[in-house]
């Protein structure tokens, strides 16, 4: 299907529209299969009670102590029995959309393009976006991306959406030198053939917070952590921590990582459970930090690191930025080996911990720069962030999945890839994939089903994620040079 340019505001600025939670449906739609081990609200006896049919149901139940880790978890998810809804979607049909990243937001998008309500569920404090992050420190006034840094486009259904947002003032094309820096200090600047980069003009965040202000049937509550979904009555209802947050006919997960994984877990969704745990996700620092002075021999805005374990990129946020202002911001992010080795609960990062990786990637700076040890000029700000679910290193190469029994569906740049255009795909496929399923209620449910099944295979890429289009020089000569055999 062709993708059409949804209406976004240039008013990136204005603060995202909160909007009240529509009221609870009529409660006596129902379900055809109780899900025992996943509804503790219902009390169940007779033929649906499980010990009636098994006496060693209850004592296994009893002995089973499921912690949070992963492994526990996915016992968890597997026990679990699939919910299947029967009664008919209500004629005026709401979806919860648990996620808030490009993928979440695209796909609120094109549910509302297709006359179809939803709510963008979402833990950001500050705003939206996911990976699409910038912090602000105040009073200073300091910008830093601390985690998408850029993006391309070459898919054409992505490029007409950046194609609008460049006519909204909402990114601009990423001008300044970017490129590979060995260690030494040896730089190779991205030919002049390469693809486009593309940065919002106000930090990442700015673009993700603009693109729903002139929704009309999108609603957004945030910051909000969705701790479960229980299928009850013919509906999704979801809460946090006890707090009612809705019931809803479908539900999108688009979010990943443990969070993820823990709702999945007593879903009544054992196949989009096992496809979510399918993914295999990196951990990666972020060391953002602030200098009075340029940084010595530096002749770039950006560069992917090569040969450092505890760097892998260095960007120049007020260079990027435009703002030409002191002190001067960069983002510095670790290799995902290096984040693997210092992996921590990111909730609460040792002391020790910190002050070992700001240390090692500051050190990481002087290697790359070919900068004498300890002559880096002392920063006067930092910040540390460890990224525990930062890429996917897997994929099963499936635009969305969905479960048409259960009604509920997962989008993610992993599904495709590892970079912002696989999630906005990915939120499109989902939300015209609902969008079809909503609106031919009489067709067979299992003609939607879609992704169940499907294997992931290992994901290229940089350790800050995929860049199509991008290739170095000495990519591009070893891909003539083979050409020419």
């Amino acid at each position: 299907m062709a993708t059409s340019l949804i209406p976004l505001s240039s008013s990136f600025l204005q603060p995202l529209k909160f909007k009240t939670l529509p009221k609870p449906r009529n409660p006596n739609l129902s379900t055809t299969r109780k899900i025992i081990t996943t509804c503790d609200s219902q009390k169940n006896t007779g033929a649906s009670n499980p010990s009636s049919r098994n006496p060693n149901f209850q004592k296994r139940r009893n002995s089973s102590k499921y912690g949070t880790s992963r492994r526990s978890i996915l016992k968890k998810s597997f026990l679990q029995e699939q919910v299947t809804f029967t009664a008919r979607v209500s004629d005026d049909p709401q979806v919860a959309i648990i996620g808030g990243g490009m993928a979440g937001l695209v796909c609120a998008l094109n549910l509302e393009a297709r006359g179809v309500k939803s709510t963008v569920f979402d833990t950001g404090i500050h705003g939206l976006g996911g990976r699409l992050g910038t912090r602000i420190i105040e009073p200073q006034g300091m910008i830093f991306d601390h985690a998408a840094q850029f993006f391309t486009a070459d898919d054409s259904r992505f490029i007409q959406y950046v194609d609008g947002w460049l006519e909204k003032g909402l990114v601009r094309e990423w001008k300044g030198v970017v490129g590979e820096l060995e260690v030494g200090g040896s730089f190779s600047q991205f030919p002049s053939s390469s693809p486009p980069r593309y940065i919002a003009v106000n930090g990442m965040r700015s673009l993700a917070d603009s693109l729903l202000l002139e929704s009309r049937l999108v609603d957004v509550v945030r910051p909000c952590w969705i701790s479960k979904l229980e299928p009850l009555n013919g509906m999704w209802h979801l809460s946090e921590n006890g707090t009612p947050r809705g019931q809803f006919d479908v539900i999108v997960i688009a979010h990943n990582g443990k969070c993820a994984n823990r709702l999945l877990s007593a879903s009544g969704l054992p196949l989009v459970a096992k496809q979510m745990k399918k993914l295999d996700l990196s951990s990666i620092w972020a060391l953002l930090a602030a200098f009075d002075d340029p940084l010595p021999t530096v002749n770039f805005e950006g560069a992917f690191v090569k040969g450092v374990e505890s760097l892998s990129w260095m960007g120049n946020n007020s260079a990027k930025l435009g703002n030409g202002a002191t002190p001067h911001c960069w983002t510095f992010f670790s290799t995902a080996t290096y984040g693997k080795q210092n992996k921590v609960p990111q909730e609460n990062i040792p002391t020790v911990t910190s002050e070992k990786v700001r240390t090692g990637i500051l050190q990481g700076v002087e290697i790359a720069l070919g900068l004498p040890e300890g002559s880096l000029p002392k920063p006067v700000y930092t910040r540390l962030q460890l990224w525990g679910a930062a890429l996917p290193k897997n994929t099963p190469a499936v635009p969305c999945i969905f479960d048409p029994q259960g009604r509920a569906g997962i989008c993610g740049d992993w599904l495709l890839g590892s970079n912002l255009e696989s999630a906005a795909l990915s939120g499109e496929a989902l939300g015209n994939h609902i969008a079809d399923f909503l609106q031919n209620s009489e067709a067979n449910p299992e003609e939607f089903a879609i992704g169940l099944h499907d294997r992931p295979s290992p994901l290229a890429g940089h350790d800050i994620g995929q860049f199509p289009g991008l290739t170095s020089m000495g990519e591009k000569q070893e891909a003539e040079a083979y050409q020419l055999i």
